[in-house]
């Protein structure tokens, strides 16, 4: 093994002038059986998911689940709740219209028919920092750049909390393509400036959002027998995009209310009318880890900071994950934490520390957990294959995926063809085409399985 992938890392031009660090172990015993740089400390992408994923687990536990509550600061009179409504929010990601719409449901089963005060949504469980201090400005509109509030809203069941999904269908030549939106919210406005364009012509549709505003721009071209496409796009203020979704609610369920919205903290001694919880922590590791959700991530790391300091923030949410990978056995000292997703060009961890997490947390009660949400090479099922289900066929691999400009990174398990279980991270960066690493990767995979 050792002779083979010396040769392909020495020999490939596309690694010319990049810094690559490999780590293979025993699975059985941890002992380091191939190392290449693997103390070198390198930018890990997505696989700064592996270390959330672990910490979270063992802080928050498999059954974890985040809540959402409805309160009101008056009295229900009839048919009339005299004072406001405020809905609360804790952190959840997993919160859909269709959540928004058993809120109002259950207000009026009450014999709720009006509010004579105001809707309030509540964000201050966590701190009212939006963005990662690493994020880059062209990573805003999307949904892997998605702002992180306490009360937030998913459009569908990939999570992508802070979004909405715009979807584009070729129109008639020469007109604006047709546009949709899911949710529909009157809290973003949409700019087509897109054309439709013969066959023959390239799709270069480009979505943008304003800063400091949510108006998306489309623009592009797309030719006239092109299947459609779409995007999630981020929100600017998820908080209030969680309120409209509500105050949409109310109106389809005959609700009415006198006094506007706002957001603002709910006060003391108010009555609980509704709550509700997310799916427990076990099974959001699926979208978290398999399709790579990066506002899962930092949600993650934000509750870990609420429940163990009392704060919602970045800086105890990681001073909590520095901790808890200290009691896996990790050499932090050496570590550079920047988020919980791993967008941050800033995170630095060799390889070495990457395996050996993987080794030692196989002995973890909730590790099935852990190892079931990894993407699966070459499964066509999306949810099992997650960010691999297109790459490894027939390869025995289970692995985190990442990826950023100038930077690939493979981190997981794997079955030799002698049946001997390895544990293993590759990490590429300063490539020119971070795509390249992904052939890279399978091909190290293929070497690391079938050869002594």
């Amino acid at each position: 093994m050792k002779k083979s992938i010396d040769t392909y890392l020495k020999q490939s031009p596309k690694l010319a002038g990049a810094i690559v660090g490999v780590s293979i172990r025993r699975a059985d015993t941890g002992e380091t059986i191939y190392e290449h740089k693997a103390d070198t400390r390198l930018r890990p992408a997505s696989n700064m998911k592996l270390l959330t994923a672990a910490a979270s687990l063992a802080v928050l536990g498999e059954a974890y689940r985040f809540s959402t509550e409805i309160r009101t600061d008056g009295i229900i009179k009839g048919e009339c709740l005299v004072g406001n409504v405020y809905l609360i929010g804790k952190g959840d990601p997993t919160l859909l219209p269709k959540d928004f719409a058993g809120f109002a449901a259950k207000l009026r089963a009450m014999g709720i028919q009006h509010i004579s005060g105001k809707v309030i949504g509540d964000d201050t469980w966590y701190d009212s920092v939006r963005l990662s201090p690493d994020m880059i400005w062209s990573d805003e509109t999307y949904y892997y750049g998605a702002q992180i509030s306490a009360l937030t809203a998913s459009p569908d069941s990939d999570y992508h909390a802070g979004t909405i999904k715009v979807e584009i269908r070729p129109n008639k030549l020469g007109e604006n393509p047709i546009i949709t939106s899911s949710p529909e919210s009157t809290y973003i406005e949409i700019d087509n400036k897109a054309v439709t364009v013969e066959t023959n012509k390239k799709e270069n549709i480009i979505f943008e959002r304003q800063h400091g505003s949510n108006l998306i721009t489309i623009t592009g071209e797309i030719p006239d027998r092109h299947e459609g496409l779409k995007e999630w796009v981020s929100v600017w203020e998820p908080t209030g995009y969680a309120v409209d979704l509500f105050k949409q609610a109310l109106t389809k369920h005959h609700i009415t209310y006198s006094g506007g919205w706002e957001i603002a903290k709910v006060p003391t001694n108010t009555k609980l009318l509704h709550f509700c919880y997310s799916i427990p922590l076990s099974k959001l590791m699926v979208p978290f880890m398999k399709h790579s959700n990066n506002t899962i991530g930092e949600i993650l790391i934000k509750e870990m900071g609420k429940q163990v300091y009392g704060e919602g923030s970045w800086e105890k949410g990681l001073n909590v994950l520095e901790k808890q990978l200290v009691n896996f056995g990790m050499e932090t000292k050496g570590l550079m934490l920047r988020d919980g997703s791993g967008i941050s060009h800033m995170n630095l961890i060799p390889a070495n520390q990457i395996s050996w997490l993987l080794y030692v947390i196989q002995k973890k009660e909730w590790f099935s957990t852990y190892f079931h949400a990894l993407p699966v090479a070459g499964e066509s099922e999306r949810d099992i294959g997650g960010t691999l289900q297109h790459r490894m066929h027939g390869l025995p691999v289970q692995a985190k995926t990442g990826s950023l400009y100038t930077i690939s990174t493979l981190s997981g398990y794997a079955e030799k063809a002698n049946k001997e279980k390895i544990v293993f991270s590759i990490m590429f960066n300063n490539l020119l085409d971070e795509e390249e690493g992904k052939r890279m990767e399978n091909q190290l995979l293929d070497m690391m399985i079938h050869s002594e």
